[in-house]
């Protein structure tokens, strides 16, 4: 039996749900057919949903996938032992983000009350922690991946185009140079394509600017590129900050997240660039007091779930004429100034997130 429920031993309701409210803990307290019959204050500020609003109400009208919970829920009163699953996402009912909690449920059957005791503690900035210090890694194993690619790549190329230029030479034909011609074009293509997978040989050029300055530079671009169906919108913050970025480095990337979103969305649809001030970050293992928020959503299909793991290494893309550059680029530019690029997708919403702290402006 749990320390929330050996609390709440008490012989008549109005004393449990006091003492429930007087816990740090959230909790909810449902019956039978899984309706909510109480809901502590704790579990309020978690959830984002009014005690008033939930009682008396399923809990599958509270929460949009809550089918897991209620999965939980069943095994407990079928098993008569307490049971928890950790990261169980969650998202209330009119709110468009997700929630992921560690939820311990119990069973309960005092102060005339048969049901369950739902414990929740918030797993969200565990999970979020988690899958930076995946993204950061794969920036570390990109940029190595990379290095070993070009090295394996632009020597033989060079051998190649070389080649092809003593053999042109060697040909009175017009029509037999044609196709040195067409050897020496793909040959310095593919060195592009290597050049670009390396990103720029120098470190970040820094220098005090507003964000907003680059991001509008980079909105001009999208919609002047826009089909005629597709919008993009602004929701800037006036009070961001100015940051000590490289200017040329950081339109890159944005640019690169805008194409995409853009790509994603086809011939009509929305694209929102939106920027704001975060406070107490973490970026990896790493805690910032103040971070800037750049972010591009759209509502086009998602990412598909084969790749989420993958998406931002060279050359993953799920377009057959991409080049799966794009993300991979930006990632890498973004983290030369300390920051990191994060995503969330599902069907009809998808947002990658610029984070640069501010922190990094020396």
């Amino acid at each position: 039996m749990s320390a929330v429920l050996r609390a709440v031993k008490e012989p008549r309701m109005a004393d449990m749900t006091r003492i429930l409210d007087s816990l740090t803990t959230s909790v909810m307290l449902a019956d039978m057919q899984h309706n909510v019959v109480h809901m502590n204050a704790a579990a309020e500020t978690l959830l984002g949903v009014s005690r008033n609003q939930a009682v008396g109400r399923p809990l599958t009208e509270l929460f949009r996938g809550a089918e897991t919970l209620i999965e939980v829920l069943e095994r407990v009163a079928e098993t008569l032992r307490p049971f928890s699953r950790r990261e169980l996402p969650l998202r209330p009912a009119g709110n468009e983000n997700e929630l992921i909690v560690d939820c311990t449920v119990s069973q309960y059957d005092e102060a005339g009350l048969n049901g369950v005791l739902v414990e929740l503690s918030d797993a969200t900035q565990h999970q979020r922690i988690s899958r930076e210090n995946a993204l950061l890694a794969q920036v570390g194993g990109s940029r190595l991946m990379i290095r070993q690619l070009a090295h394996e790549i632009k020597n033989p190329l060079g051998g190649l185009r070389g080649a092809a230029q003593l053999l042109e030479r060697e040909l009175a034909d017009p029509a037999l140079r044609e196709y040195t011609t067409v050897i020496i074009n793909e040959g310095d293509r593919l060195k592009n394509l290597v050049d670009a997978l390396l990103g720029p040989g120098h470190a970040p050029r820094k220098q005090i600017l507003n964000i907003h300055e680059l991001l509008q530079h980079v909105w001009q671009l999208l919609t002047l590129e826009a089909p005629p169906s597709v919008s993009v919108i602004r929701d800037y913050d006036p009070s961001v900050p100015q940051l000590k970025i490289d200017r040329d480095q950081i339109i890159q990337a944005m640019l690169n997240l805008g194409r995409n979103a853009m790509q994603s969305i086809g011939q009509s649809g929305q694209i929102v660039l939106r920027t704001r001030v975060l406070t107490h970050v973490y970026i990896g293992a790493r805690r910032h007091r103040l971070v800037a928020s750049v972010q591009f959503e759209d509502n086009g299909p998602g990412v598909p779930d084969h790749l989420r793991d993958t998406l931002f290494y060279p050359l993953v893309t799920g377009r057959s004429e991409g080049t799966g550059l794009g993300l991979a680029v930006a990632q890498d530019l973004v983290s030369r100034h300390e920051g990191l690029i994060e995503f969330e997708s599902r069907p009809g919403r998808t947002i990658f997130t610029i984070l640069l702290p501010f922190d990094a402006n020396s």
